[in-house]
């Protein structure tokens, strides 16, 4: 198969191009800049160029069976700050991509949604794929509005599309300095002596997915003809601040110091997914426990830092 992960040089996708190789498939990769972590990979054929560029976009489209969609221009914390670009950097040229895919007769596009912000305000936990979803963000609301343009691709064209909507996702090669992802963050303030910032009096509550269970799944989508749409990959458990500062503080051994800040408009006090659909229809489950994760994130950090 041949598959072109669009954002494959990030956190998430530098780790599918891993399992896409193991797995014996030709990847291509099309993104903004190299990887921040590891030198390219002579297997896979790396294609640059920014996400509105639709000349660049559209040549590294040939020959692609499926496309992984894993870019995003802005932040959850960010995007409300300007709405109007995150609408034309995200949705717009997400709508041109679905074209060109139409156009090329892609297979399929398994798009890389939000489980953290689409839903919003729950209404009962855990959260299932069918529960209502009233974004409190920016960001939140152009992940809803790409899966909604998805399945109207569908609709009109034939358009074979997954939605996946992970979880809060930490690990090796996410970067430790920024503004999101909470367990490399504080790991890498931990690293080196410095405090944590917690918005809130810490009791929010996210589900926390190590990345090579994230990547298992996204991988499960990309192979798996499955008769649903939409997916939450997430560990189906949820860990307030707190406890991830003290399981941070218990696992490295280190003194870890607080400093809480005024709770955010837009913070969900509670997100925790259901999982069980990408259980029964994927074939998927977690395997990560969060003190093994924290330790192999705070590996990684230690040798960022030379500890």
């Amino acid at each position: 198969m041949n598959v072109l992960l669009i954002g494959g040089n990030g956190f998430i996708g530098s780790h599918l191009v891993d399992k896409l190789l193991e797995a014996g498939h030709k990847v291509r990769v099309f993104d903004k800049y190299e990887e921040s972590y590891r030198k390219p990979l002579p297997e896979v054929d790396y294609r640059f160029g920014d996400f509105s560029n639709r000349g660049l976009l559209a040549d590294a489209l040939a020959g692609i069976d499926n496309v992984v969609h894993l870019i995003s221009t802005t932040l959850p914390k960010t995007s409300n700050d300007d709405p109007v670009f995150d609408v034309q950097s995200n949705v717009v040229e997400s709508i041109f991509l679905l074209e060109q895919c139409v156009a090329r007769k892609i297979k399929r596009v398994i798009f890389i949604s939000s489980g953290g912000t689409v839903y919003g305000k729950p209404e009962t936990l855990p959260i299932g794929e069918n529960s209502p979803t009233d974004p409190k963000c920016s960001y939140g609301i152009t992940k809803l509005t790409i899966e909604k343009y998805l399945a109207l691709f569908n609709l009109l064209y034939g358009l074979d599309y997954v939605v996946l909507r992970p979880s809060n996702a930490y690990g090796e090669r996410q970067n430790p300095n920024n503004i999101q992802g909470a367990v490399t963050v504080f790991l890498s303030k931990v690293a080196r002596g410095e405090p944590i910032e917690i918005w809130g009096d810490g009791d929010v509550v996210r589900d926390y997915i190590y990345i090579d269970d994230l990547v298992e799944g996204i991988y499960r989508a990309v192979i798996v003809n499955s008769p649903s749409r939409i997916f939450n990959l997430g560990s189906g458990t949820g860990y307030s601040l707190n406890e991830i500062v003290a399981a941070i503080s218990r696992l490295t051994g280190r003194d870890v110091k607080a400093e809480y800040k005024p709770k955010r408009s837009f913070d969900v006090s509670r997100i925790i997914l259901d999982i069980s659909r990408a259980r029964q229809e994927l074939r998927w489950k977690p395997s990560t426990s969060l003190d093994s994760g924290i330790m192999k994130t705070w590996a990684f950090i230690k040798e960022l830092n030379q500890i």
